[in-house]
């Protein structure tokens, strides 16, 4: 193909369209790919603010179980702890625990149990107003058996 016919050639494709505008982006693509990126990183960002929202509360949750764990064992190392109603603050926490003392068969009338079963449920709650209730059994040594 001598040059003269090749230029007429590539004149005719330019009039056809054949080269023009393929060189870049059209302004409708461009707003296609912007609406696509917009949409993912909303999508994104409610994923993290979720994350947090979750974080949160998990980490105020750990800090009443870990308040309720500290309660508790205080109140372990109590041997006169009888029923009644004891309240008080801890890490910022307020708690309050309920004693009920739990009636027990003794295996032989003439000898009282060593161990007496008490119900406790203590209540722990966040400035915030979140709470924690937990239920658990304690056994206290029986002054009387120990005679």
């Amino acid at each position: 193909m001598s040059p003269s016919t090749r230029a007429l050639s590539n004149r005719r494709a330019v009039r056809r369209g054949r080269h023009h505008g393929t060189a870049g982006f059209t302004l409708l693509e461009v707003l296609v790919a912007l609406a696509i990126v917009a949409v993912s990183l909303s999508a994104i960002g409610a994923l993290v603010a979720t994350n947090a929202r979750g974080t949160r509360a998990l980490d105020q949750r750990l800090a009443l179980t870990a308040s309720a764990r500290a309660v508790l064992a205080d109140l372990t190392l109590r041997d006169d702890l009888s029923s009644g109603r004891l309240s008080g603050e801890v890490a910022g926490h307020r708690w309050r625990a309920d004693v009920k003392s739990l009636p027990v068969a003794p295996r032989d009338a003439r000898q009282p149990p060593p161990w007496l079963p008490q119900e406790v449920t203590l209540q722990v709650e966040a400035p915030d107003g979140q709470s924690l209730r937990l239920d658990t059994i304690r056994l206290r040594r029986n002054a009387d058996a120990a005679r």
